[in-house]
């Protein structure tokens, strides 16, 4: 008998891009809760990757994110309008099933995400083997938020 493998949601990305340093910004974002990242791109501007704990659709991660963006400060604010990319990244580990699979973003929610100037970007993944993906799938620490 084949091995069957589910299609699952992963994860949201917040993902930002800018022409000055957002460690302010990204400070903010782990003072809430959040897991941030920046790394310098070999494009010479800052590339921030933030990610809530992981839930079971998309939703929840998206409405803690903009939640957070919602409470910056006046400075990280700025910070945010200058990034030339605010994007969510939904991912998605993609298998053989259900055979018919299907998640929502309400219209309120995408409303915040316009009205906070960011985009939407739905990633899929391939199924992989266990040995291929080993050390790809990170699991934050629950914060109870």
């Amino acid at each position: 008998m084949s091995e069957t493998h589910t299609i699952k949601y992963l994860n949201t990305d917040l993902d930002l891009v800018c022409d000055v340093d957002l460690s302010m910004l990204a400070s903010e974002l782990e003072e809430r809760g959040l897991f941030a990242h920046i790394t310098s791109g070999d494009d010479g501007r800052f590339h921030l990757m933030c990610e809530d704990f992981n839930d079971t659709e998309p939703e929840p991660n998206i409405k803690r994110l903009l939640d957070a963006i919602d409470s910056l400060s006046d400075d990280s604010q700025k910070l945010w309008s200058r990034c030339s990319k605010r994007e969510f990244n939904v991912g998605y580990d993609c298998g053989d099933e259900p055979w018919s699979f299907n998640q929502g973003i309400p219209n309120d929610v995408l409303r915040r995400m316009a009205d906070c100037g960011a985009s939407f970007r739905i990633t899929l993944y391939p199924h992989r083997p266990q040995s291929e993906s080993a050390g790809v799938h990170v699991d934050l620490p629950q914060t109870g938020i």
